[in-house]
């Protein structure tokens, strides 16, 4: 073997044994790390294994037609559930048109999206206070789609009344004349 051969068989030889050497090392300190204190992994521990079942279990359930599905029962509610939907909407009304806009019209009316006049601004009002307050109450309540853009039905919020969503035309008009 040439002088230079052996020279590189020797270099390679020690290079490759100091990384064998590492990463034996590396074994050895990432057991001594993972074995940790004694009984930090007991997976026989009834406390640890509830936790995991509590975070792996799923959240629906299946109903197949034709099979006992008696236990997929949905439990009635303490309130009937009409009696709710007729509570909440009262409760959930605001007082007046000022409330009502920051609420609900500001969305479109505070930044002018979909075409929105933004309240205060007399140019973009102007036209439609000119259709008169009952044109503009109809098309906030039914919604309305115009050249100018869209106007979603109570403003993309159901759960208001009509006269909530009057008092918000009404605010508006008149900040905006």
């Amino acid at each position: 073997m040439a002088k230079h051969d052996r020279h590189f068989v020797n270099v390679f030889s020690a290079v490759l044994g100091i990384l064998i050497a590492i990463a034996l090392l590396l074994i050895g300190v990432s057991r001594l790390v993972d074995s940790g204190p004694k009984g930090a992994r007991d997976t026989g521990d009834p406390l640890m294994q509830a936790s995991a079942h509590e975070r792996i279990r799923p959240f629906g359930q299946v109903a197949v037609a034709g099979a006992d599905n008696v236990a997929l029962a949905i439990q009635q509610a303490a309130v009937p559930v009409a009696g709710a939907l007729a509570a909440a909407p009262d409760a959930a009304q605001p007082a007046d048109g000022k409330s009502v806009y920051e609420s609900a019209c500001i969305a479109c009316h505070g930044s002018g999206i979909a075409g929105a006049p933004r309240i205060g601004d007399q140019a973009g009002w102007a036209p439609r206070i000119a259709q008169g307050a009952a044109t503009l109450e109809r098309h906030a309540i039914d919604g309305f789609q115009g050249q100018a853009g869209l106007m979603p039905a109570k403003g993309g919020r159901p759960d208001l009344s009509d006269e909530a969503v009057r008092k918000a035309v009404e605010h508006m008009v008149a900040q905006s004349r």
